[in-house]
């Protein structure tokens, strides 16, 4: 699968580029805003806020559109049909024109605040910086297949135990992630994919605040597979 880059609509590269998929997270959007505004900013960094609206039928797509309207450094893409936080995770990095581009959810389980933490990190040489997972914010039972998976993920390609979908990417390896063609897209296999060497730092998550997760058992099976077939299809034909 390639996506093409596209250009930044001032023509200028800010600092940070953050990438959010929403899917029925009218709750938590103008807080995640706010919190991410006032954190990155606190750094005298510039930044952009790209978020992806994935067809959600919620309000979110309002609320995106509101935040929008009252803040230039925020952008909008939206999904024709809902396609899966994967694919709206890559349509926004492809839109993405910063040196760091931070991919993270929208539902606030990861903290806004640890973006300068990760990217002061990334300027220490690390191409790539997961925020690895700390703190019960899933039941036990998803903790624990949760906890399975990354290790297997581990064991085959390296990547970091803690890693999930929180992470910052150099802009060189946002280039190569877009370029990759493949099956369907799973994008922390994907990074591997790139080549570059990964690294995390510890960062604490929170539970839900409000709403629940839309990845159900099956769902979090079909998402498992998708993650080693990537790998597995790479060592294939990479």
């Amino acid at each position: 699968m390639t996506v093409s880059l596209s250009q930044h609509s001032s023509g200028g590269m800010p600092d940070v580029s953050v990438v959010v998929p929403v899917y029925k997270n009218a709750d938590t959007l103008r807080e995640l805003h706010a919190r991410l505004a006032s954190a990155v900013q606190r750094k005298a960094l510039s930044f952009e806020l790209i978020l992806v609206d994935d067809a959600c039928p919620a309000r979110s797509g309002e609320i995106i559109t509101d935040i929008a309207r009252s803040d230039p450094r925020v952008r909008s893409i939206t999904m024709p049909t809902n396609s899966g936080q994967h694919r709206a995770l890559l349509a926004g990095i492809a839109a993405a024109a910063g040196r760091w581009t931070v991919l993270m959810d929208a539902d606030l389980q990861d903290p806004p605040e640890a973006i300068p933490l990760l990217i002061a990190e990334g300027e220490r040489g690390h191409p790539v910086v997961f925020a690895g997972r700390r703190g019960r914010y899933e039941s036990a039972s998803r903790m624990f297949s949760a906890k399975l998976y990354r290790k297997l993920l581990h064991m085959i390609a390296g990547i970091p135990r803690d890693a999930g979908a929180f992470v910052v990417l150099r802009r060189d390896v946002v280039e190569k992630l877009v370029s990759l063609e493949g099956p369907e897209p799973f994008i922390v296999s994907m990074i591997w994919c790139t080549g570059f060497p990964l690294i995390s730092i510890p960062v604490s998550r929170v539970r839900r605040a409000t709403g629940e997760s839309a990845y159900s058992g099956l769902r979090r099976l079909r998402s498992a597979w998708r993650a080693f077939y990537w790998i597995f299809w790479q060592k294939a034909h990479g």
